[in-house]
């Protein structure tokens, strides 16, 4: 098991949101089958690693913990023009 993994990707189910079932069903797995990652008694693949790191919104370093930051709380701006972009970060920063 890779250290430090399961309680990762157990934090990141709940503050995504999603029950274990929900979450399982998106990944293309069974509940049991992340029940089993997020208790450190199965090791996902490779392949399950890159969907759960998609699904969760932080990169594969952060799962595996080579990556301490966290980058769930991070907003995904890549759809967005630079226009856009200017007026979210004036919102952001009307709100501090």
């Amino acid at each position: 098991m890779i250290q430090g993994l399961p309680e990762r990707l157990k934090v990141l189910r709940i503050q995504s949101g999603y029950s274990q079932k929900k979450a399982a069903e998106i990944a293309g797995i069974s509940a049991s089958i992340l029940s089993g990652y997020e208790s450190g008694e199965k090791t996902p693949s490779l392949q399950k690693i890159l969907i759960l790191a998609n699904l969760y919104h932080v990169s594969v370093d952060y799962l595996l913990g080579v990556d301490k930051t966290d980058t769930h709380h991070l907003i995904d701006v890549s759809h967005l023009d630079d226009e856009q972009i200017m007026a979210l970060r004036k919102i952001i920063s009307s709100m501090k």
